[in-house]
């Protein structure tokens, strides 16, 4: 059940960071509303404490295995939202950082 609760919270954060920091986008890049800020900041504040609800001993653990799930997230959103089909080295890096990240997720750990 730990490993369930985990890939749902690393899924939810990704998807509040993504979506936060995309606001950001939208406003400086994209020359959308100054006002998207706001559910940016709110988006970006619930990723945070989204993140530190993982059960592990070591934040930068949890970080490090988080930027890999962060990184495939960014490719689905960039198909679900932007409409733009990763090419084939996006979808060989997303592969192999979902690899790494789920050998830091589940490798064995002394107690």
């Amino acid at each position: 059940m730990t490993y369930i609760w985990t890939g749902l919270i690393f899924s939810a954060a990704a998807a509040t960071e993504i979506g936060g920091s995309y606001a950001f986008w939208a406003w400086l890049k994209l020359e959308k509303s100054a006002l998207l800020i706001v559910p940016g900041l709110i988006s970006l504040g619930i990723f945070a404490i989204l993140l530190s609800r993982v059960d592990s001993a070591f934040a930068g653990r949890t970080f490090a295995a988080y930027g890999g799930v962060y990184i495939v997230a960014s490719l689905v959103w960039l198909v679900a939202v932007e409409g733009k089909f990763p090419d084939r080295w996006d979808l060989l890096g997303g592969f192999i950082c979902i690899v790494g990240a789920s050998v830091i997720i589940f490798g064995p750990r002394p107690t």
